[in-house]
Parts: structure tokens; C-alpha cells; sequence
């Protein structure tokens, strides 16, 4: 079934949905006193090291990881192991026929991470879950959040603004590009919350961009995120690990640092440096990419990534792409 998302049909990017949606339903119960939280712990002194699922509820690559690891019956051999979906009120609300409507319910679970807008006055089914997990993620020492994207593009660990961050992301050996950014505009991100989001204190969360939402491609991302996770951590038994970890060697990591945010002004935003589904670089400073209105967009330096461009909407207010750079 071909997927499009509203507004002009003929100008949008259509996605095939090529993959099963898992039943979470069955992992509801949890076993930590918060639904479709699960909790294990070892006996033995270790982190406590988290993997969270939809984030976003038309996100499904994250929600088959974890049905992978719960189905498995993956138990950790030092430390706790959490597993999280987190927004499965949006995850219901899945319709095949408007597929990019069940990212939320009332608003984006992953933009009310701040102390202010949580301990706020306003509502929404997103805010109740958040501040319903909030207690959960305060006990986590390490949290890998799995996302996936609108448009093709390989895999991308966002790691945030601090060393700590890059240094877990590289650690991991996978994927092959770390993008190091300050974080969203529009609100607080989970990866940026509290304790996470603060340089001095080793607590670290990460958030993996797997791929399109719907490829067979993507989850298969996810998992072999989650692995390369728990590996590090030497959280669950070699022997597990070695059955389900691509043994093939990973590209040599990247880092990109976001220098700029490309907000879309007009309704008249448009891509000019065509795009193929894989991280775009321009090779030449002052290159023109995209034009908002009567407003130019070009590359501030050399071999310009395009990090995580909007193509399938454009409507002011939007971040219609990142520009970045490569360091060492």
C-alpha cells in the first residue's frame, strides 16, 4: 500500500509501508507499575541502561527492537535492563491511510522535556505519559531512544551538545554517522532532560534516527542499535549477543556538528540541490541549496551535510533542514 501525507499529493514523497506492526499490547501490563514499562535486574552492581520505544507512535522500528528483546526474553547478566514504549496512545491511533498523523495525539511527546513545561499548568495525553515516566527516566543511567524519519536517510546517532555524548556514540562503533546538536527549537527533546543534558554528570541518553519509518531496512537498524548498546555495556551474555550482531565491520564513524538551523519562512520553501536519500554533502562553500520565497540558502563552508532534510512537507515553521560540518 502507497502512503501519502496530506496536502499536495503530487508534490510529496509516497512511502511503501513495508513493515509488520508488532502487537504491543501483549507487553501492556509491564512489570514496573507503569504500563508497557518492563524492568530487569540483574542482582549485580551495573548501570541502568534503558531502550525506549515510540517516542513518536507512527515509529515503528523502535516498538519491533523491543518486541525482539522482550520475545527473546533477554535478561541482563549485571545492571538493570528497561525497556519503554513510551507513546503508545499515538501508536494506537495508527491509520494506514494517513500514516504521519499518528506521530502524536494532542502534541510531540519529544518536545515537553522541560522542567517548566512539566511541572506547567498545561495538558495533553502527551504531558500525562511524560510526567507519568518521568520518575522512570530520572533512574536511568544510560537511555538509547529510537527514532526513525520521514525521508530516506542512513542511520544518524544524535548525540547531543556535549563530549559525553559523542564519546558514548563512538564508543558504540555504530552507526557509521554521530551528529553532534544543540538540540530543538521547538521544546525540549527527552535526550536533553535533566540529568542527561548536563556535561558534569556521566548520565548520558542518545537518540538513533533508523531510517524512512516503513523500510525493512529500519528496524533491522534498530536492533543492531540495541545490540550495539547492550554490548558495550556488557549488559546481557556474549553468547546472545554473538547470535544476533551483524559480524560484518562497521564503517569508520563520522562526526557532523550541526553549525545552523534552516527554519522554512514562507510557503514557498523549495530544495534546489537535488537529493537522493543519502546524506547529501556539497562540496562547495556559497552552493545554493534551497530557496524560501525570494531568500537563498546556501552552504556557509565546504563539504555542507544536509542533515535530516524536510522534503515531504513544507510549511513555515518547519526546520527544513541542518547544515553541518565535518570534525574530527
Amino acid at each position: 500500500m502507497t502512503m501519502a501525507d496530506q496536502g499536495s499529493a503530487a508534490a510529496l514523497p509516497q512511502y511503501r509501508v513495508e513493515v509488520a506492526f508488532p502487537d504491543v499490547a501483549r507487553w501492556a501490563a509491564g512489570n514496573t507499575g507503569l504500563q508497557h514499562v518492563w524492568s530487569f535486574d540483574s542482582g549485580h552492581p551495573g548501570p541502568h541502561v534503558a531502550i525506549q520505544a515510540l517516542t513518536h507512535g507512527n515509529e515503528v522500528c523502535g516498538a519491533i527492537a523491543l518486541d525482539f528483546l522482550l520475545r527473546e526474553n533477554v535478561r541482563p547478566v549485571c545492571g538493570r535492563l528497561s525497556l519503554c514504549f513510551a507513546n503508545v496512545a499515538a501508536f494506537r491511533t495508527w491509520n494506514p491511510d494517513e500514516p504521519f498523523k499518528s506521530r502524536f495525539v494532542d502534541e510531540d511527546f519529544n518536545r515537553v522535556w522541560a522542567v517548566s513545561v512539566l511541572d506547567g499548568d498545561r495538558d495533553s495525553v502527551e504531558l500525562q505519559r511524560a510526567r507519568e515516566l518521568r520518575r522512570f527516566y530520572d533512574t536511568v543511567d544510560y537511555l538509547l531512544d529510537i527514532h526513525s524519519m520521514s525521508d530516506p536517510c542512513p542511520p544518524l546517532m544524535l548525540a547531543g551538545a556535549h563530549k559525553k555524548g559523542v564519546d558514548l556514540a563512538l564508543a558504540l562503533g555504530f552507526p557509521e554517522h554521530i551528529v553532534v546538536d544543540a538540540g530543538h527549537t521547538a521544546g525540549r527533546r527527552l535526550r536533553d532532560y535533566g540529568r542527561f543534558d548536563d556535561p558534569e554528570d556521566p548520565r548520558t541518553a542518545l537518540l538513533i534516527e533508523c531510517g524512512q519509518h516503513w523500510t525493512l531496512e529500519t528496524p533491522v537498524v534498530a536492533i543492531q542499535a540495541s545490540l550495539h548498546f547492550l554490548r558495550h555495556f556488557g549488559l546481557v551474555g556474549v553468547d546472545f549477543i554473538d547470535r544476533h550482531l551483524d559480524p560484518k565491520p562497521a564503517p569508520r564513524q563520522r562526526v557532523i556538528e550541526v553549525t545552523a538551523s534552516v527554519p522554512i519562512r514562507t510557503n514557498q520553501f523549495s530544495f534546489v540541490w537535488p537529493q537522493d536519500g543519502t546524506l547529501t554533502v556539497v562540496p562547495k562553500a556559497g552552493s545554493l541549496v534551497a530557496r524560501d520565497g525570494e531568500l537563498e540558502i546556501r552552504t556557509p563552508y565546504d563539504a555542507c551535510a544536509l542533515v535530516m532534510p524536510m522534503r515531504r512537507r513544507a510549511k513555515p515553521g518547519d526546520t527544513a533542514v541542518r547544515l553541518g560540518r565535518f570534525v574530527s
